[in-house]
């Protein structure tokens, strides 16, 4: 069974919660440790002829460690490329916090140091109309890392989502800082100087934009600026 397992989640869609998942995997495995991961649900998928894929889920397949089939990393294959819960009702497909817990569970029981489960848009994204994905973390109990794009109004979106990640009950187990943009914000040392004082939570690092490497090398070249260590030892 996995010893440590994290739920992604970011302060919106779009901030790199995928890159930072992959690159913790990474840094994970430059330690010796057995990683496992999925995305229990992903929109915007292409037709292969495997099937539907998700790069994220790709991404994801590639950092960890073990050898995971894709439908157990994301299960859950939507091709529109739009809000989970509006892809799965175009599908005709059931989403519901207990069917992705489920999987969750199956994968959970895995043996392996660290694994992750990336969500979909922020905290607060719906699965249906009557559950937001906060549900399944909340159900789990799971240690939440919150990633936080470095552009403007990344303080009042990072504040809010964490108080709402501990008005569900759950701890921030930690928050990584992410460039998605080339063009660096303005007062960004400020800005960083405030979340590492008001977050209340290791911040893991802070990723610095690339794009001189290939995609694929990508999270191993970012894992560099991460310390997973508050995730692993505690």
């Amino acid at each position: 069974m996995a010893k440590k397992t994290y739920f992604v989640t970011g302060t919106d869609t779009e901030v790199g919660k995928t890159i930072v998942s992959a690159a913790i995997l990474e840094a994970a495995k430059a330690l010796g440790k057995r990683t496992i991961a999925m995305k229990p649900i992903a929109s915007g998928c292409d037709q292969t002829p495997e099937g539907l894929r998700n790069e994220d889920a790709l991404m994801l397949q590639a950092a960890i460690t073990e050898s995971i089939a894709y439908d157990a990393i994301n299960p859950i294959a939507l091709e529109p490329a739009i809000a989970p819960h509006v892809a799965a009702l175009q599908a005709g497909k059931q989403v519901s916090a207990q069917r992705l817990i489920g999987f969750c569970r199956g994968l959970q029981m895995r043996p392996a140091d660290l694994m992750l489960v990336e969500g979909a848009g922020g905290w607060r994204v719906p699965l249906n109309d009557r559950e937001t994905y906060a549900s399944v973390p909340r159900e789990m109990g799971l240690g939440v890392i919150l990633v936080v794009p470095l552009k403007l109004g990344c303080i009042n979106h990072a504040m809010l989502t964490a108080e709402a990640i501990r008005a569900d009950g759950l701890k921030v187990a930690g928050w990584v800082a992410n460039h998605p943009e080339a063009e660096s914000m303005s007062c960004e040392q400020e800005t960083l100087n405030y979340l590492v004082t008001h977050l209340d939570a290791p911040c893991l690092g802070i990723l610095p934009w690339i794009d001189e490497v290939p995609v694929a090398d990508m999270p191993a070249v970012l894992a560099r600026y991460l310390n997973v260590s508050p995730l692993i030892e505690n």
